[in-house]
C-alpha cells in the first residue's frame, strides 16, 4: 500500500513539474537540493558526536 502511495505522489509531483516554467522548476530543485545537503550534513555531525 505504501508503494502505491509513493508512486501516486511521484506522479503528482512530476505532473506539477511539467506545468511549471523551467526557471521555477530549477529554483525549486535547487532549494530542495540545498535542504537535503543541510539535512545530510546535520545528520553526519550528529552521528560523529555519538561515536
Amino acid at each position: 500500500m505504501s508503494l502505491l502511495i509513493i508512486v501516486v505522489a511521484m506522479g503528482l509531483l512530476a505532473g506539477a513539474a511539467i506545468h511549471t516554467s523551467l526557471p521555477v522548476f530549477l529554483a525549486a530543485a535547487a532549494g530542495i537540493a540545498l535542504w537535503l545537503a543541510a539535512f545530510g550534513a546535520r545528520e553526519r555531525l550528529a552521528r560523529a558526536r555519538r561515536h
